[in-house]
């Protein structure tokens, strides 16, 4: 429903002091002042205005003549305003929402519409490294909590006016930005296309959680399976190499992260430092990864059949049945250990960062040498899981860490339970979860293995060379 703005100073500044009451919000300034002989009002949210640049704008309009000013604010706008991001708007509505967001709003007697200044300067921290996705070599820098830098940071490595960035609102009350950046003739546009739908019909209060809140309104209720439907990545590296590679990356406004799309298992396990090194190195540094995370699935699992089944045990694994007196089930230890763990993992958040290193040390002796003393656990099984908790770290996904011990720990109560039956059962199952899982458009999730691409899946297991193709463009070869 349209909210038209009058032309009269009075009644566009009462319509906008009933909504926003800045006598209350002492953040919402509102300073009258007089333009061109004509009464005017601007308004700006304290600690999303850049002061300087707002104080050299007015310091310029009070200087304009009463006989210099245009009949219509588009025309006052264009002549008048020395600075380059303006606009003018009409409908309340759209200035409400232009207002929230950081905009200065300038009302001019005699002028039906709202001049709209972008002086946006957003408290931000700085675009250092993330903690998370750090390399060995390569670039030092990572994305924000600010939408604009985030982009920049992408524009900086890709100069291309094919490069496209696309913004939209969503949630009725946050209206958080979210921007889709893509490059055009590059992205699958049926994916691209079936995105910004999905995207545009998200009827939603509010992102609450940012980026985990739109990947749930995008994939709402198909959760069950936890392999991550996406890739997320605080690199701007990684983001823009997607992105030449035809990927689709979503930003989302207040969040340090890029939403990669499409995405299969095997673009979710690699890393960008399978690219900061010689092919040798990154294909070394890739199969290793992919070598951790399997045995990390099946380690405990296997370990448990064998302590099931010890007359099965060839004569030269015998070494590694436990050899101590077993007081607690296996099963139990396995899974108390598995909890245990993720119990550290979040006494580690919270811990003051002066207090870590001496607790991580207390930790260690009581749940290593005092646990096994004690009788609750066996050396064996300790060592075991000590070695899954580090595999965990190998990869830069959580989501997919998660998803494996959750795959792990189904393998365990399957095998507890029905033996070979029940590791097989379980194998099963773990291979239906990757294979049922989709990407955003349907895209099969094991993709180039299914459907078959010999090219790519040769890329996926090993870094090839980055060459140049005729257009200056790179490939890989």
């Amino acid at each position: 429903m349209s909210n038209k703005i009058s032309a009269s100073i009075a009644e566009n500044r009462a319509a906008f002091r009933k909504i926003f009451a800045p006598d209350k919000n002492y953040d919402i300034i509102e300073r009258q002042l007089e333009i061109g002989g004509r009464p005017s009002v601007i308004y700006m949210i304290d600690g999303f205005t850049d002061a300087g640049v707002l104080q050299r704008t007015i310091q310029f309009m009070y200087s304009i003549k009463p006989e210099a000013m245009p009949k219509n604010g588009k025309r006052f706008m264009e002549q008048l305003i020395p600075y380059g991001e303006v606009g003018t708007l009409d409908d309340m509505d759209d200035i409400a929402t232009s207002f929230l967001a950081g905009i200065t709003c300038l009302f001019i007697d005699g002028y039906a519409e709202c001049l709209i200044m972008d002086c946006r300067d957003y408290p931000a921290r700085g675009v250092q490294e993330p903690e998370k996705d750090k390399v060995m070599r390569g670039s030092r820098d990572g994305f924000v909590e600010t939408l604009i830098f985030n982009t920049a940071l992408i524009r900086r490595r890709i100069r291309d006016p094919r490069l496209t960035v696309e913004i939209m609102n969503i949630g009725r009350r946050s209206r958080t930005d979210v921007a889709v950046c893509y490059m055009d003739g590059e992205a699958d546009t049926k994916i691209l296309d079936h995105l910004k739908k999905r995207l545009s019909s998200i009827q939603v209060d509010s992102l609450t959680m940012n980026q985990e809140s739109l990947a749930e309104c995008l994939y709402k209720g198909k959760w069950l399976n936890p392999f991550p439907k996406f890739k997320f990545s605080e690199r701007p590296d990684t983001a823009a190499a997607c992105l030449l590679q035809g990927s689709i990356i979503v930003l989302v406004d207040n969040s340090p992260a890029a939403m990669i799309l499409p995405s299969s298992v095997f673009d979710v396990i690699e890393e960008a430092d399978d690219y900061y090194f010689p092919p040798v190195t990154g294909t070394y540094l890739r199969l290793t990864r992919f070598a951790t995370s399997f045995v990390a699935l099946f380690l405990t699992p296997l370990y448990l059949l064998m302590m099931q089944n010890p007359e099965h045990v060839p004569q030269w694994l015998e070494f590694a049945l436990v050899s101590d007196e077993i007081n607690v089930p296996l099963l139990l230890q396995l899974l108390i250990l598995e909890f245990a763990i993720d119990g550290l993992r979040l006494a580690s958040i919270n811990t003051p960062t002066m207090l870590s290193t001496p607790l991580s040390v207390i930790a260690a002796i009581v749940l290593g040498d005092y646990a096994v003393q004690s009788g609750w656990f066996n050396s064996e099984v300790m060592l075991y899981m000590a070695f899954v908790a580090l595999a965990n770290y190998s990869q830069a996904s959580f989501e997919m860490s998660y998803a494996l011990k959750f795959m792990r720990v189904l393998l365990l109560v399957l095998t507890a339970c029905l033996d070979e039956w029940g590791f097989l059962l379980g194998t099963v199952a773990v291979i239906a979860c990757v294979a049922g899982n989709r990407t955003i458009g349907g895209r099969s999730y094991l993709y180039p293995l299914i459907p078959f691409d010999g090219k790519e899946l040769k890329k996926r297991f090993f870094r090839v060379r980055i060459s140049h193709d005729n257009n200056g463009g790179q490939k890989n070869s």
